[in-house]
């Protein structure tokens, strides 16, 4: 099964709000072994959703749509569906009488702007939205692919009477763009939907997830094995900012097997770049980070400068945390360095604030106020001014420490303050992951 994602919104197209309901529909419909061949942002336009809707319902088993379904006159796309499908808006009981306890709770009057929710084209199919006013709206449309041609004339919804489970039928599904009613709807009630309908497709995703060499670093180091892969497993790079995540995808019958050949393939992976691989899938590396400590028992804390506390965020992101986290210290000024983490001030006067000997200080520092088993520390130049010869623009040391050890790393990113701190974060995330694992 093929599906089309059309996003609405002219604050989409701006830059206004970021789409991130294309991202997490395409993940969720990809695991349910149903194929996304494109993602479509478009204006809140009748055209141009006229436009986009006679191109992927020329190639797509299924269009999804997000977006339009505000009581607003901005909001355009039911009545544009209605009128592309040649139907007519009727009332829809069951969201009428949700939206209008939807106010009544609230305290709030029931405008015939709001009633107007209620209205759907009478052969849609309605999975109601119980986390909003929106209804998500089902159009059954029959096959073959050639009644879709662009320009073609209107469609024709079957009507709920004649709808069947046939997998010659294509389907349009319009749900509102707001990400919460979204994901409620997607996962109560389209997914599940969308499951019935499932042919004997099948689709293995696996995310080998690495750190520590760049891009065409690591596609060379692994050239042979990617050369030697299946016909049916596709390999992707997904750089991010000092990570490269692999994904392999596997199209065949059987999950089963599909499951199989993709484990063989990372088997083969892991003899090759094995050091550089830190998980798999939806894991972080501050996730990876929280099982070891966790499993030792072990207590973590930090201590940053130049990264104001990003790194602090990222451990704390990770559910379950709490267990082993201590806390963090953003140690930014000289001052605060000295009273709060120990650092000798004839440290900073012979070799400055970031030096490697300043870095190591703080690791160790950090142990000792915290009472924390391992600890990370960051001091740098993040720009975009403050550089000089001897210490340029981007310079960063970053030390992490057990009660045994501590070790610490120059590094020189020479990028924009915010990818300094993000790419200084991975890389003193990584580096604590690497004295964590060094002796396993």
């Amino acid at each position: 099964m093929t599906a089309h994602i059309i996003n609405i919104g002219d604050e989409l197209l701006i830059g206004q709000v970021v789409n991130t309901n294309a991202s997490w529909m395409a993940e969720e419909l990809n695991k349910r072994n149903i194929k996304v061949t494109n993602i479509s942002v478009i204006s809140d336009g009748g055209d141009d959703i006229r436009t986009q809707l006679d191109s992927s319902l020329a190639e797509a088993d299924v269009v999804l749509i997000t977006g339009g379904l505000g009581p607003t006159k901005d909001d355009i796309t039911k009545t544009v569906l209605c009128e592309y499908f040649g139907d007519t808006l009727v009332r829809h009981q069951q969201t009428y009488d949700n939206v209008k306890k939807f106010f009544e709770r609230r305290g709030l009057p029931f405008t015939e702007i709001n009633q107007a929710q209620a209205l759907v084209p009478s052969r849609c199919r309605v999975l109601v939205n119980e986390v909003g006013t929106a209804p998500c709206m089902v159009f059954t449309i029959p096959n073959p692919t050639a009644t879709f041609k662009q320009g073609a004339s209107k469609k024709t919804a079957i009507s709920l009477e004649e709808q069947t489970a046939s997998s010659t039928e294509k389907i349009v599904i319009s749900m509102p763009g707001v990400p919460f009613e979204m994901k409620w709807l997607m996962q109560n009630s389209v997914l599940p939907l969308l499951e019935e309908r499932l042919g004997a497709e099948a689709i293995v995703h696996k995310t080998i997830l690495t750190f520590g060499i760049g891009e065409s670093f690591l596609a060379d180091k692994i050239a042979d094995w990617e050369d030697a892969l299946p016909q049916h497993i596709k390999l992707a790079y997904l750089p991010e900012a000092g990570k490269v995540r692999l994904r392999l995808s596997a199209y065949g019958s059987d999950n089963a097997v599909l499951e199989s050949e993709v484990a063989a393939q990372i088997k083969q992976l892991k003899e090759i770049i094995g050091e550089y691989i830190y998980g798999y899938d939806d894991e972080t590396i501050s996730s990876a980070i929280g099982k070891i400590v966790n499993r030792r028992c072990a207590l973590l804390a930090t201590a940053e400068s130049c990264t104001g506390g990003l790194i602090a965020r990222r451990i704390t992101e990770t559910p379950g945390s709490s267990a082993y986290f201590k806390g963090g210290i953003v140690a930014y000024s000289n001052e605060i360095k000295e009273q709060l983490l120990g650092v000798d001030h004839e440290t900073l006067e012979q070799y400055g604030a970031v030096s490697e000997q300043t870095a190591k200080e703080m690791a160790l520092g950090c142990l000792n106020v915290m009472g924390a088993d391992y600890a990370i520390a960051t001091t740098g130049i993040a720009g975009p001014t403050g550089g000089t010869d001897e210490k340029p623009l981007g310079l960063v040391y970053i030390a992490v420490a057990s009660r045994d050890e501590v070790v610490c790393e120059k590094y020189i990113f020479r990028t924009t303050r915010e990818q300094h701190q993000e790419r200084t974060a991975n890389q003193a995330l990584f580096d604590l992951y690497k004295l964590l694992t060094k002796d396993c």
